[in-house]
């Protein structure tokens, strides 16, 4: 039986995650979150709820030790101290395979006016995901990184993909797709090995994104 760690398994892209994998797979689930209360899976035998800070390795290595999988929901200004607790935690425990929430801008490759835009608009934030995406890259480990484009809370399914060398396309993507796109890596963990994965959704290309 497969077993995934969850790490900030509390956040809107992690609960879709979680949601689909209960639903489409038999996958037996540990969500590790600072507060367990904020989810309601008690009664549910495939998941295991664990409390705890994503800065505390020793703990983090605990609940990591069944796991097959870890995917990481981490984000905030202090990512990159984030992400190397979780990597520290993985050579602890010699877990391999590691999948992350990165963010568009994290190999200054979007390019042109909306290139320049994002980097004002996330300026404060930018720093720890280039930092953790150092991190990752030279961890030793198997990972992906999916960097998505600004996110919507759209219904919908649709995204199309870049690789790091290749300039970032579009201004917006779906949590929902985001969700996809991991599931798919989750359940599928021989593909999109050691790569970094852009997301936006077809055709939204322009200076930024629609909202704004």
């Amino acid at each position: 039986m497969t077993k995934v760690l969850i790490v900030g398994a509390s956040g809107a892209m992690a609960r879709l995650v979680t949601e689909k994998l209960l639903e489409e797979t038999n996958y037996e689930l540990i969500l590790y979150l600072r507060k367990a209360d904020r989810l309601d899976y008690r009664t549910n035998n495939r998941v295991q709820l664990v409390e705890g800070d994503a800065l505390a390795t020793d703990q983090l290595a605990e609940a990591m030790a069944p796991a097959d999988l870890v995917y990481s929901n981490l984000g905030g200004i202090n990512l990159a101290e984030q992400i190397n607790s979780v990597i520290k935690a993985m050579q602890q425990t010699g877990k391999q395979r590691l999948i992350y929430i990165s963010s568009l801008g994290a190999h200054h490759e979007v390019p042109g006016k909306y290139g320049e835009w994002n980097e004002q608009a996330i300026h404060d934030y930018l720093p720890g995901f280039r930092a953790a995406a150092e991190l990752v890259a030279t961890s030793g480990l198997n990972y992906t990184e999916v960097r998505p484009a600004w996110l919507t809370n759209n219904d919908e399914v649709d995204y199309e993909t870049t690789q790091v060398n290749q300039p970032f396309k579009g201004t917006e993507v779906s949590r929902k797709s985001v969700a996809d796109f991991v599931f798919h890596v989750l359940t599928q963990p021989e593909t999109h090995q050691n790569e970094s994965v852009g997301l936006n959704k077809p055709n939204t290309d322009g200076d930024k994104p629609s909202w704004m």
